[in-house]
């Protein structure tokens, strides 16, 4: 879907009537500076009126990337950053998570500290020769603000961003503002319990792939439960949405990174992510990312579809690269609200006698256990290794509901 029709498809659906949820204690009597009609999904950054208060004053910092704005009922969406600057606040710098703060950058692919040509701001990368700031980073900050739209798996690497940045300004005493988005992913929670020894930047916390929490939930999750070096918890601050409700509909408004470009490919995500740890193509390299996926190894007697790969916007080097693979069209079909590992294991079962399937360290990291690829290799099918999930994951909901903070 391009990016406007998807901005105008949102903005549709965020002007639906939803039910309402009674305000936070001690928020019922806050104005907002932008008005929404009553019922109606008002996301945290929109909520100057909250947040604004809290900045004032105070030296800046941003966590952001393209997809940190302000919707406008009249008028196209302006940038947080904009936004913070046009009502006095004094930023002073931004962070930059994967991708890079206009979200332009592969997956994986390093971003570079620099200037934001559109502000002037300096950009500190945190994906690039460093995850986490130092100490020098946070030099004369008195506040930093988090604004990033997650999709909800947990090998999405803005909640690791988070952590991180939630860490360091503990150690230095500064606060953190989350400004929390919706998760188009908060219905359900599935997937395996990440083992605390295969903890990566592609899972840090001992949460299933999809955890079911917004960030501004998981935020508050990562302080309580002490997932903070050294016991540190953040003086934090998470501004609430208005009228959200648990696993409604909600389809981003800007791609959340280059190679999840549409509803689609944000709803097959947690079950297509996993081949991000094996040598099967994903779709990258085509305008079907995570809604397809093919090898040159996989049986062409099985699988009937056929595309090519080629280098684009978001995949400069994509697996097999300008070879035809043979696998699966699943742009039509209906995501499902679970980590479907059917699509898994037809791919593993077909492929080519020999051909190396798993890459599996990258495969571990990505399901946050050995035990997944061990199942699929002993020939075990979904509903056995669905099954194995749940003692896991019923302890991890009971953690969860702790932290909720919508209905």
């Amino acid at each position: 879907m391009h990016v406007l029709a998807a901005f105008k498809n949102t903005l549709f659906v965020l002007f639906l009537s939803l039910a309402s949820c009674r305000p936070s204690p001690g928020q019922a009597d806050q104005q907002e500076t932008l008005a929404e009609p009553a019922d109606t999904l008002v996301i945290a950054a929109q909520r100057t009126g909250v947040y604004l208060p809290l900045l004032q004053g105070k030296k800046v910092a941003l966590v952001a990337n393209q997809t940190s704005v302000v919707f406008r009922p009249d008028g196209p969406p302006v940038h947080l950053a904009d936004t913070l600057l046009a009502s006095g606040i004094t930023l002073v710098k931004v962070f930059a998570p994967e991708h890079g703060f206009r979200g332009q950058a592969d997956a994986g692919e390093k971003v570079q500290d620099g200037v934001d040509v559109q502000t002037g701001l300096p950009v500190t990368s945190l994906y690039g020769s460093k995850r986490k700031p130092g100490p020098e980073d946070l030099e004369g900050l008195e506040v930093v603000v988090f604004d990033i739209q997650d999709v909800g798996v947990r090998f999405y690497t803005y909640i690791a961003t988070l952590q991180l940045v939630m860490e360091a300004c503990a150690a230095e005493g500064i606060p953190v503002v989350v400004l929390d988005r919706p998760n188009p992913h908060t219905g359900w929670t599935d997937g395996p319990v990440m083992e605390e020894a295969h903890k990566s930047f592609l899972g840090m916390t001992p949460i299933p792939l999809v955890y079911g929490m917004t960030i501004g939930e998981y935020a508050r999750m990562i302080n309580a439960e002490g997932w903070l070096e050294n016991g540190l918890r953040a003086d934090l601050t998470v501004v609430e949405l208005e009228h959200f409700r648990r696993g409604q509909d909600y389809e981003l408004p800007i791609p959340p990174s280059p190679n999840l470009p549409n509803a689609q490919a944000v709803g097959l995500y947690p079950s297509l992510g996993l081949f991000e740890g094996t040598t099967v193509n994903a779709g990258r390299g085509t305008p079907y990312q995570f809604q397809r996926f093919g090898a040159p190894f996989l049986d062409p007697g099985h699988f009937d579809f056929t595309y090519m790969p080629q280098p684009n916007a978001g995949a400069k080097n994509p697996k097999h690269n300008g070879t035809r693979c043979n696998g699966r069209d699943l742009s039509e079909v209906t995501p499902p609200k679970a980590v479907d590992l059917r699509w898994l294991i037809e791919a593993y079962r077909y492929r080519e006698p020999g051909t190396d399937f798993f890459n599996t360290s990258g495969f571990t990291r990505h399901a946050g256990t050995e035990v997944l690829q061990q199942q699929i290799e002993a020939g075990l099918d979904p509903v056995q290794i669905r099954g194995s999930w749940q003692p896991a994951l019923e302890a991890f909901r009971t953690i969860r509901a702790r932290y909720l903070i919508y209905p």
